[in-house]
């Protein structure tokens, strides 16, 4: 259980490098699984759960995007550690045109 926490706040230190990208996946509910982190997101592609999970065989990371509903909607393997923010984000938060998506989903004329 403590290397599972210490994986756990090693990988959380790696999202916090980007505080300003994590909070706009409207992360919440960082959670301590087996050998990585949960957390649930609500973002412009993906609302749901995100699991990291180191795989030590290869020194890499899996991600795993989880629906509300329990079911696995995407997995994506073999992330570098310098890459999770940026990859997570592909796929929970960044649409095409994003500065426009936001600009009309929270600014009201």
């Amino acid at each position: 259980m403590e290397k599972d926490k210490e994986m756990a706040e090693y990988i959380y230190s790696i999202l916090l490098s980007d505080k300003t990208i994590i909070w706009s996946w409207g992360f919440r509910t960082p959670t301590i699984i087996e050998n990585g982190l949960k957390f649930r997101v609500s973002g412009f592609l993906f609302k749901g759960w995100v699991k990291i999970i180191y795989n030590q065989g290869i020194d890499l990371f899996d991600i795993k995007l989880i629906t509300v509903n329990g079911a696995e909607k995407k997995s994506l393997e073999s992330i570098y550690f310098d890459e999770l923010v940026r990859v997570i984000d592909d796929n929970v938060e960044r649409v095409e045109n994003y500065d426009e998506a936001v600009k009309k989903k929270y600014l009201k004329d």
